[in-house]
């Protein structure tokens, strides 16, 4: 019997699926608890980069990422979101990393699907094969269960070429997708030309690095061609529109031509509800189809299901008044949320914890000069 305390003979009760972010960056669940603002203005979307998400994630700790994963996993459920696609980078530490994400989400009763985005920015090749090496030790141990590993790479402007080829003989020797940023940014087209393709996405392709059902994330600047090769090799795209607006990247106006799309936060919090909403209100701008603009339940359900949750996800649900944050979520049979609260944690005592560890991470990333 779900339990509405106040709301219990409202007629407006609904129950809904759960929700699903499919793509985000739990590492950044301390953002909002006074990141410091960059040295100087980003003159551009590498700048945004170099100057705020690189110094972050490279500051990055045990200590500090379970603090930010705990309350990302927490503020989602609270949000009826259960199900979190994430993309990892710490940069200090990879070696791990993926089972503080997975522990956090366990505890809490949420699903996720995880993997390391490798890059080379740091420490060349060596740096991407721990990476690889750590989406492999996560997919291959099976700890979790409503866990899953996939094969990540940052974004294909950030790894070399023999990199690319690794992470796609990697994901094909575990049999599962590859996620990865693709197109955010003109630069990663920019990138991928200089280097000899036709853009990144026909870079995957080439490089053998974009087994079916893998994600990509953005693909702003993807044209029609590519969204239809992505489509046609069954990638599913993620629109991110917080984030994209954010970073003044660009609106993904191309991704109409796909039947593979769902939508992400890329680090904003989990509120699906919001992000849908500000997903109206871009393509609005952009006289964008209704078909892209809706973007309904049953599309990011067929997400869920089609990557490698088809064991359950589908009996994850959200009870409460639409527009309001929902009274009961639970995930595959476990009651996570009751009563507008956690089941098995505190909300503030979170929230304090996190904010302890944000001051510490704030020190990390002042001490980062480079």
């Amino acid at each position: 019997m779900v339990s509405l305390g106040s709301d219990v003979n409202d007629a407006r009760v609904q129950t809904r699926p759960g929700a699903v972010n499919a793509h985000t960056h739990l590492y950044s669940g301390l953002v909002p608890l006074g990141m410091p603002a960059p040295s100087r203005t980003p003159t551009d979307f590498v700048d945004i980069l170099k100057l705020i998400w690189w110094r972050l994630d490279r500051a990055l700790d045990e200590a500090s990422l379970r603090a930010a994963a705990r309350l990302y996993v927490a503020e989602a459920l609270l949000a009826g979101t259960t199900m979190l696609v994430d993309h990892h980078e710490s940069p200090g530490f990879i070696e791990g990393s993926l089972d503080v994400l997975a522990e956090e989400a366990d505890r809490l009763g949420a699903r996720i699907l995880v993997t390391y985005g490798i890059t080379e920015r740091n420490g060349g090749i060596d740096e991407a094969r721990r990476g690889l090496a750590e989406c492999a030790r996560f997919v291959r141990a099976a700890k979790f269960p409503r866990a899953r590993g996939l094969v990540g790479l940052h974004a294909s402007f950030t790894v070399g070429d023999q990199a690319v080829r690794e992470a796609g003989a990697l994901a094909r020797e575990l049999g599962v997708p590859v996620h990865v940023h693709v197109a955010e940014a003109e630069s990663d087209v920019v990138d991928a030309k200089r280097r000899g393709y036709e853009g990144p996405l026909e870079r995957l392709i080439a490089l053998d690095c974009l087994p079916p059902r893998s994600i990509l994330a953005h693909g702003v600047w993807l044209g029609e061609a590519s969204v239809r090769r992505a489509d046609e090799a069954g990638a599913w795209i993620v629109q991110n529109p917080r984030s994209n607006a954010n970073n003044r990247v660009g609106y993904p106006g191309a991704i109409h031509a796909s039947k593979h799309v769902a939508v992400g936060t890329d680090g904003f919090a989990a509120d699906m509800v919001e992000e849908h909403r500000a997903l109206g209100e871009e393509a609005a701008k952009h006289h964008d189809p209704a078909d892209v603009r809706t973007l309904d339940a049953r599309r990011a359900g067929g997400f869920a299901l089609a990557v490698l949750f088809d064991d359950g996800s589908a009996r994850d649900v959200a009870t409460g008044v639409p527009g309001q944050r929902p009274r009961e979520v639970v995930v595959g049979g476990r009651t996570v949320v009751k009563d507008g609260r956690l089941v098995d944690a505190d909300i503030e005592e979170i929230r304090a914890h996190a904010r302890e560890q944000a001051a510490r991470l704030w020190s990390r990333m002042a001490a980062i000069t480079d």
